[in-house]
């Protein structure tokens, strides 16, 4: 990565590259589909899909092709959405709700908030994606100003950041409710597919998610403890609540690794454990940190043999302190 040092197996950012990125955005354009789509109606949402309609950003970067620069990408990436969102209509929609207070998409057809955008500075200012800076990267993602809430979001949004050097980005915000991420991958093959002149997808999605719809009436045969609510007696949402998340990266080579599962099993609790599961579970060790809405983990693998794991972790502030005396430790 360009400005990166690190210590301990940490990755540390040295100064944001924010400023220097200077990304410059155009007004945004709805792009809607190329055909005509159902409109007037609602897109069912299953009970799944309501607990999880939070915004995802994803960011992709393309070098610059040796025979051409980045002129065209985004007329081609406009021109493709269109074609696709006929084959993905409720995204060209908005989010509402039904008459039973459930959250649903407005299949309203129009469109798909496109953002043109130009950077002053080449695409290797990014760096090594494996430890991403935030604050960077959310330069190459539109969120729509001023939303408080995601009804005022639209299901998606896409923009398209070209580089001084020739090279550009697409940055998309998704909310959850309408992929999971293997779903979210095949919209974008997909995507890809009708930008490569492709008039058929090789997997059409299979829309109809009222097979997901609950009996009527309902068959409760099992507790389901995982959707009550508790409370917070221990008051740890103050406690992190005005502290910002900080990011950091931390690598995991072979030998760590093993020391990481040695310490899950070092209280006899547990006869085995996965590493996936060791790694998950390293920050309970350093204190009460696991507030699902101020932790982020992502597991990505690293080295030419993968197998290294890099682990891109966002704590509160005191809590990554507390974090990183832990992995000083191992």
């Amino acid at each position: 990565m360009v400005a990166e040092a690190k210590q301990n197996g940490v990755a540390t950012m040295a100064g944001s590259k924010a400023q220097l990125m200077s990304v410059k955005r155009r007004e945004p354009a709805l792009v809607s589909p190329a055909e005509a789509t159902p409109t007037g109606e609602q897109y069912y949402l299953s009970n799944l899909d309501q607990n999880i309609a939070v915004i995802v950003q994803t960011v992709y970067c393309f070098k610059c092709p040796s025979d051409r620069g980045n002129e065209g990408a985004a007329d081609a990436l406009r021109a493709a959405l269109a074609r696709v969102l006929v084959h993905y209509h409720p995204l060209a929609g908005r989010l509402g709700i039904s008459p039973e207070m459930k959250l649903t998409v407005e299949c309203t057809g129009e469109g798909v908030p496109f953002v043109e955008a130009e950077a002053a500075c080449d695409l290797a200012l990014i760096g090594d994606l494996s430890t991403p800076d935030p604050a960077a990267l959310g330069q190459l993602v539109y969120s729509v100003p001023g939303a408080k809430n995601i009804l005022e979001m639209p299901p998606m949004t896409a923009q398209v950041t070209r580089f001084k050097c020739g090279g550009f980005s697409l940055g998309l915000a998704m909310n959850h409710c309408m992929f999971d991420g293997l779903g979210a991958m095949e919209f974008v093959n997909s995507w890809a597919e009708m930008a490569r002149g492709a008039t058929e997808l090789t997997v059409p999605p299979f829309l109809d998610r009222s097979v997901l719809r609950p009996r009527a009436p309902p068959v409760i045969s099992n507790p389901h403890y995982e959707f009550e609510e508790i409370a917070d007696v221990s008051e740890m949402a103050a406690l992190y609540g005005r502290q910002e998340l900080m990011y950091r990266a931390f690598c995991f080579d072979p030998d760590r690794l093993e020391r990481v599962r040695g310490l899950a099993l070092a209280d006899g609790d547990l006869e085995k454990c996965t590493t996936f599961e060791a790694l998950s579970g390293l920050p309970t060790m350093s204190g009460p940190v696991t507030l699902p809405e101020k932790e982020v983990i992502l597991f990505l693998a690293h080295g030419k043999e993968r197998k290294s794991i890099n682990v891109l972790l966002g704590l509160p502030a005191s809590a990554m302190d507390a974090f990183q005396e832990l992995m000083d430790e191992i």
